[in-house]
């Protein structure tokens, strides 16, 4: 009797890789968001790394610290825009609500979320050393170029979930103009465009309190560029991550209560 009246639960990690297989061709199919997130990185290399990329920052090579920068760049807009978006258009289409009479567990749809994400940013990373090592001639050892990949994954969660706080904060027709005035003032702030010492005063004061300048600091440092001790950049990194996903699921439980009272 105990054994029939048993409720049976779907196996979480089949259910997390399908998730995770379904929001990544979610994402390559919508030129919208694939296109822009892997083509500007690149653009911007070429616009602002390729005129001077023999030339010294920091005692490394530009187009180095350059491709540092445009990584970093490339992998919080992936992150913003697939988090920010998605959950706001899953939010308008009534999807979540959906969700609940289904199988999917949150935490199944928040990691399958999370590792398409990272997938793609790995794409759109490996986009962009190719066309640097094709056009600007840079030349890393491999150990260098996986580092650099592997800290630009790693330090990618302040962004995941702020996209994440975004996606429940705003509404599907304004999700995209809010990540957009929010991902390339904060990115331009944080050095990422031009060096943080060639920044106004002002932007200077500002940048350290910004997770994309210590992202930043993360990437500089791959490239061996005098950058803040690590742990700084870890913890600084840590609490970004936690207050936005404080954020995210204050508003989350709160759409929760709303709907399901």
């Amino acid at each position: 009797m105990a054994e029939a009246s048993a409720i049976r639960l779907a196996p979480l990690w089949p259910m997390i890789a399908a998730q995770a297989r379904s929001e990544f061709f979610r994402l390559i199919r919508v030129p919208a968001f694939s296109i822009p997130v892997i083509a500007f990185p690149i653009m911007f290399y070429a616009l602002f790394g390729l005129p001077s990329a023999h030339e010294h920052i920091d005692g490394i090579a530009v187009g180095s610290y350059v491709l540092a920068s445009f990584g970093a760049y490339a992998v919080i807009n992936v992150a913003l825009f697939s988090f920010g978006i998605t959950v706001a258009n899953d939010r308008g289409s009534k999807t979540t609500l959906l969700m609940r009479a289904t199988p999917l567990s949150p935490f199944a749809y928040l990691v399958g979320k999370t590792i398409a994400t990272l997938v793609f940013s790995a794409i759109a990373i490996s986009a962009l050393f190719v066309f640097a090592a094709v056009t600007g001639g840079i030349q890393l050892q491999p150990l260098l170029w996986l580092t650099l990949s592997a800290k630009l994954l790693l330090g990618v969660f302040p962004f995941i979930t702020l996209g994440f706080a975004i996606g429940y904060l705003a509404g599907p027709n304004s999700a995209a103009a809010i990540l957009q005035l929010i991902s390339l003032p904060m990115s331009f702030a944080s050095g990422l465009f031009v060096p943080v010492d060639d920044l106004p005063a002002f932007v200077r004061s500002i940048a350290p309190y910004l997770p994309a300048y210590h992202f930043g600091q993360l990437a500089w440092g791959a490239m061996g560029a005098p950058v803040e001790p690590i742990a700084t950049t870890i913890l600084w990194l840590a609490g970004f991550t936690a207050m936005f996903a404080a954020v995210a699921l204050r508003a989350y439980y709160r759409e929760e209560a709303k709907s399901f009272g």
